[in-house]
């Protein structure tokens, strides 16, 4: 028994063969869309590049640009079927292409999923990415003399003003690394000498910041250096000076923005998602509607539609019985005969 069945006359059809040609060319701009999304994530991933431990956040991005471009193709492909299904002549020659049609519209469904899914996971990924690469950006902040390295200070201050976040887990982070050049140290002066002696690593550390961190929203001129000494300025305690400085960590700010985008992603492919379900189901019900005909050669006869030609049941157990009729034949074609036994002479 047929689940969903419909009957159609000539209007039914029409009205319904616009439809979903109406709705495959949404899904067709919704497909520009997802093109369009996954081209701006890549760029926004490149612009911090630089800042990431490595390329493997950009999966996301192409797999999107990717099923973009399918959207669209598909789409476009089965709108010229819904459109030429108005005309029956025009319709036979879609006929036996219709059913693997179908079986590509919803293995393409299943990778619009598979998306949306990885679009919330990267988030995971993305949080280790972020803080493996500014843990070591940090470290390069100082080497403006070396090839390669020359523009990481910038990179890092650009980024920490844009995103209003200092270091990586938080302001004191800087206090760990020297981000100061040598070039710029006067080693003959008894301070930077003591500093130096002062930690196995012979580094200059000290309890400041980059002037990126400062916060424009502080009512006093910006405190960076000597931020945990509250004798060193007048009228001031570093526990409750919030405006002073950016406390938030960039790591958290980075992953925030760019988890925002991925929600927002998983959010628009869902809405593709269902918008692809139903206009495959739509064609399914113009392709039952066409082939039922009662007189074929009479395009103003009656006809049925069905979602699917048996019960979900009924349909689920041919599926399994093909998948082991398949899996019989090849294990049919790969055995051999075993050899006949050779007669066994008997002694008299």
């Amino acid at each position: 028994m047929a689940l969903f069945k419909v009957k159609f006359d000539l209007q039914r059809r029409v009205k319904l063969a616009q439809a979903v040609w109406l709705m495959y060319w949404f899904a067709v701009m919704a497909g520009v869309l997802l093109f369009v999304m996954g081209l701006f994530f890549k760029i926004e991933l490149r612009k911090n590049s630089e800042l990431m431990d490595n390329n493997e956040s950009h999966f996301v991005p192409n797999l999107l640009i990717l099923v973009g471009i399918l959207a669209c193709g598909i789409n476009a492909f089965g709108g010229k079927i819904c459109y030429d299904s108005l005309d029956t002549t025009k319709f036979v020659k879609w006929k036996g292409l219709i059913k693997p049609f179908l079986i590509a519209c919803l293995v393409f469904n299943s990778l619009l999923l598979l998306t949306a899914v990885l679009c919330v996971l990267m988030r995971i990924p993305l949080m280790y990415t972020v803080s493996e690469g500014l843990k070591n950006s940090m470290k390069f902040y100082k080497d403006t003399d070396t090839p390669g390295r020359c523009y990481m200070k910038r990179t890092l201050d650009q980024m920490q003003m844009d995103f209003k976040c200092c270091g990586n887990n938080n302001y004191k982070d800087w206090f760990e690394i020297q981000w100061v050049s040598n070039r710029y140290l006067d080693f003959s002066a008894k301070e930077v000498k003591d500093r130096i002696s002062s930690n196995v690593d012979g580094k200059y550390l000290m309890d400041a910041v980059p002037f990126s961190c400062c916060n424009p929203s502080s009512p006093r001129p910006c405190i960076q250096h000597q931020l945990t000494n509250n004798s060193a300025h007048y009228s001031y305690d570093h526990y409750t000076e919030e405006l002073n400085i950016w406390r938030r960590g960039c790591r958290d700010a980075m992953v925030h923005y760019y988890g925002g985008m991925l929600n927002t992603l998983a959010a628009l492919v869902i809405l593709v998602t269902i918008l692809e379900v139903l206009v495959t189901v739509g064609l399914q019900y113009v392709n039952t509607a066409m082939s039922t005909l009662v007189n074929p050669e009479d395009p103003e006869s009656e006809s049925e539609g069905w979602f699917l030609e048996k019960t979900v049941k009924e349909t689920f157990t041919d599926m399994m019985e093909m998948m082991r009729s398949m899996r019989g034949n090849a294990v049919e074609d790969g055995g051999e005969a075993a050899p006949a036994a050779a007669p066994v002479a008997t002694v008299s």
